[in-house]
């Protein structure tokens, strides 16, 4: 159960999808990819299967399904499509700047825990003028031996930044993202842009606009009528 927001330590937001749409963007390169690889893949497919997840965890899914291996480049292949698109393509979530900006206000410690390497969460940041709010506070899973839905990249997160995860709660969504801030012991809340909230089920709440972030964090209290 999420706690008061006087009560939070430390709000970890997730990167794409969350803060960046990037989402639709990386989706549509790795379906395209997959498909000429001879791996058919809609964008609806690939979002589905491997929304939330790492690159590798892609590769992983894809190989032990079809029993055959990706190229050694495929990684290198996906990104240089991705980052060729970003700065043509990639936009802020729509209130993502104004949610991070109004938890910094109520007094709350913020940072990022992403999926993607270093090298794209820095770019798609920058991108969208969200970096400095982060500055020295972004996480990666390829710090960690175990990417979501396993706890280790939220728990070395609320770590480095000295709260307790029962204190933390995690900007969510993905299915792996919400089960991941379970594994943590953290309050998920699930974002439902591209995921309906039905596969957010097991996040603490699920919402649909960043606006009404801050209220459900608790940090907005209604102000009494004179």
């Amino acid at each position: 159960m999420a706690i008061a927001g006087d009560g939070w330590e430390l709000v970890i937001f997730d990167n794409d999808g969350v803060l960046v749409d990037s989402e639709r963007i990386a989706n549509a390169v790795l379906a395209d990819l997959l498909t000429g690889l001879g791996h058919p893949t809609t964008v609806a497919e690939s979002i589905d299967r491997y929304l939330g997840g790492t690159i590798g965890r892609a590769r992983q899914l894809v190989e032990d399904a079809a029993g055959t291996s990706l190229p050694a480049d495929f990684e290198d292949r996906y990104h240089a499509e991705l980052f060729a698109r970003f700065p043509r393509e990639l936009t802020a979530v729509r209130g993502a700047a104004a949610a991070v900006d109004a938890v910094v206000a109520a007094g709350v410690p913020v940072c990022v825990a992403s999926s993607g390497e270093p090298d794209r969460i820095r770019r798609s940041l920058s991108l969208t003028g969200l970096a400095e709010r982060f500055t020295g506070r972004v996480y990666s899973a390829a710090e960690v031996a175990h990417g979501k839905p396993a706890p280790d990249l939220f728990l070395h997160a609320a770590a480095s930044m000295g709260a307790d995860p029962a204190r933390t709660a995690v900007i969510e969504d993905s299915p792996l993202g919400v089960a991941a801030a379970g594994a943590a012991g953290m309050t998920a809340f699930g974002y439902c842009r591209l995921t309906p909230c039905t596969r957010l089920a097991a996040a603490h709440t699920t919402f649909r606009d960043m606006a009404e972030l801050p209220k459900l964090l608790g940090l907005l209290r209604e102000r009494c009528q004179p």
